[in-house]
C-alpha cells in the first residue's frame, strides 16, 4: 500500500521540430494517455492520474503544443485538432506502445475522438469528459470568437494582465495551478491557439463517430453551456460501445473524485481484459 501522491516522471521528446512535454505517472502495460483542456495544461489532470496510477495504471499526461511545457510557436497553422493527433500519435510511438486509452478533457477529449477516427488500431478505449460538439457550437463561437479578437488586437493591455498572472504563486491545488498557467500565455500565444484551433476540425463528422467501435466512456454534465450535457449524452448513444456517466460538476473529478474514479477505474480494466482485443465487446 502506497502512502501520499506518486511523484511523477517529467519528461519530453521532439516532433516536427517542436519539443513536447509530457508526465509518466505509475508502471505497466494498461497505458491511459489523459489530455487537459484549451489553455490548460497537465497541472489540470495531476490527481487523477495519481488516483488512476493508484489502481495498477500507467498514466501519461500530455502538454499539447502551446500548452504547459511545450514549445509555443505563434503560428496559428500550428495549433489544429488533427496536427495534435499528429503530436499523440508521435507520443505513442516515443513510448514504444501499440494501444492505448486514449481521452481527456474538453479539447483532449476531441483530440482523442479524432484519433480513434485516424488510427483505430492504436486505440483500446475512449475516455472522454466534456467533449465539445454540435450543441456546443453557438457558445463556443460567442466566448472565444470575442477572447481571439481581443487578445490579437488588444495586445499590450493582455500582456498586462498574463503578466500579473505570471507572477501570482502557485498554489498546493494543481488545477488552479493549471488555470493560472492558461492566464499567463503570452496574448500571440493564446491568440495563435484559439485562431488555429477555431479554424480547423473540430472534431470527427457524425458518419465518423458512428463507426468508432472501440469501448468508450463519456462523462459530462448539466449546467455548463460550452460542454453542455446534450453533446456528452448524444456522443455516448451514438458511439456502439458507448457508455455515459453523469458527474455533479465539472469540479467533481478534481475535488470528490472517488465516485468517478471507481468507475473509471472500472472501465480501463474492461478495456484492457482479455476479451477485448481491438475490437467492439458485445454488450
Amino acid at each position: 500500500m502506497r502512502h501520499g501522491p506518486l511523484v511523477p516522471q517529467s519528461r519530453s521528446f521532439t516532433h516536427r521540430g517542436h519539443r513536447l512535454h509530457y508526465e509518466v505517472y505509475g508502471e505497466g502495460d494498461h497505458l491511459l494517455v489523459y489530455m487537459h483542456g484549451l489553455l490548460l495544461d497537465a497541472n489540470l489532470n495531476r490527481p487523477i492520474a495519481d488516483a488512476l496510477a493508484g489502481r495498477g495504471n500507467r498514466v501519461v499526461l500530455l502538454d499539447l503544443l502551446g500548452h504547459g511545457g511545450s514549445d509555443k510557436p505563434v503560428h496559428a497553422s500550428e495549433y489544429r485538432i488533427d496536427l495534435y493527433v499528429d503530436q499523440l500519435s508521435a507520443l505513442l510511438d516515443h513510448l514504444g506502445a501499440g494501444q492505448a486509452v486514449l481521452g481527456g478533457v474538453s479539447l483532449g477529449a476531441n483530440v482523442g475522438l479524432l484519433a480513434a477516427v485516424h488510427e483505430p488500431e492504436r486505440v483500446r478505449g475512449l475516455l472522454l469528459e466534456m467533449p465539445v460538439l454540435e450543441y456546443a457550437a453557438p457558445a463556443v463561437a460567442l466566448t472565444f470568437v470575442p477572447f481571439m479578437l481581443a487578445v490579437h488586437y488588444a495586445r499590450v493591455p493582455a500582456g498586462v494582465l498574463t503578466g500579473f498572472a505570471r507572477r501570482i504563486p502557485r498554489t498546493s491545488f494543481p488545477p488552479l495551478d493549471s488555470v493560472l498557467d492558461a492566464a499567463s500565455h503570452r496574448p500571440e500565444v493564446m491568440a495563435a491557439i484559439l485562431h488555429g484551433i477555431l479554424l480547423g476540425p473540430v472534431g470527427p463528422t457524425y458518419e465518423q463517430r458512428a463507426a468508432v467501435t472501440v469501448p468508450a466512456l463519456v462523462i459530462g454534465h448539466h449546467r455548463d453551456f460550452i460542454h453542455p450535457f446534450s453533446d456528452a449524452a448524444a456522443l455516448a448513444s451514438l458511439l456502439p460501445d458507448g457508455r455515459l456517466m453523469q458527474a455533479t460538476s465539472m469540479l467533481e473529478l478534481r475535488m470528490r473524485p472517488k465516485r468517478l474514479i471507481d468507475e473509471i477505474a472500472t472501465f480501463l480494466d474492461e478495456a484492457w481484459g482479455a476479451g477485448y482485443a481491438g475490437q467492439s465487446r458485445s454488450a
